[in-house]
C-alpha cells in the first residue's frame, strides 16, 4: 500500500448516528448545523409525501423531511419522542425527522465498505457505504443525494 493510501485509509470521519425504526444510519457531522426536539410542522400544499412541512428556525422557514419516508420505509407519526437534525448541504437547509440521535462516531475511512451490489440502484444513491462495527451495522446517508431531487423528477422545496 502507497503512503498515500495509509494516509486515505487512516483519515477518521466524524459521523453522527441516529436511528429509524431498528435500523442504524449515520451521517458527516459536518453537514448538521443543529438537532431539535420535535416540532409539529405547517404543511405545504402539493409537497412531496415525504416533506411533513415546514418549521421557523430562528427565522428561517426550513422544509422537514420524514427520512425514513424519503428512504422508502413507512412513514413516521411524529411524536414528542422524535428528533429534527438540521443539515445543510451547499446552500439548502433541511430538516430530517428521525426516531433518535444515538452517538457521535469517529470511523476511519478505510472501515466504510462500499454498498453491497444486491441494493437497489435507489438504495445505492441514497448510501456512501456501510460501517460494521462493535456489533453494528451502520448505513452511511449520502446526504446531498437525499437532499436532491428524486427519481420522479420531484424536488424538495429551496
Amino acid at each position: 500500500m502507497t503512503h498515500a493510501r495509509e494516509h486515505d485509509a487512516a483519515a477518521n470521519n466524524e459521523l453522527i448516528a441516529f436511528r429509524l425504526g431498528s435500523q442504524e444510519f449515520c451521517l458527516d457531522i459536518m453537514s448538521v448545523r443543529d438537532i431539535r426536539g420535535w416540532t409539529p410542522t405547517t404543511p405545504l400544499p402539493h409537497a412531496c409525501e415525504y416533506v411533513k412541512g415546514v418549521i421557523n428556525l430562528r427565522g428561517a422557514v426550513l422544509p422537514v423531511v420524514d427520512l425514513a419516508a424519503r428512504l422508502g420505509f413507512a412513514p413516521v407519526e411524529p411524536s414528542a419522542r422524535h428528533v429534527i437534525i438540521i443539515t445543510q448541504v451547499g446552500n439548502q437547509t433541511i430538516g430530517l425527522l428521525v426516531d433518535a440521535v444515538s452517538d457521535i462516531l469517529t470511523v476511519s475511512s478505510g472501515s466504510i465498505q462500499a454498498t453491497p451490489d444486491v441494493a437497489s440502484e435507489l438504495a445505492r444513491a441514497f448510501m456512501k457505504g456501510v460501517i460494521a462495527m462493535e456489533g453494528r451495522m451502520l448505513s452511511l446517508i449520502a446526504l446531498d443525494s437525499v437532499l436532491t431531487q428524486n427519481q420522479a423528477g420531484q424536488g424538495l422545496p429551496n
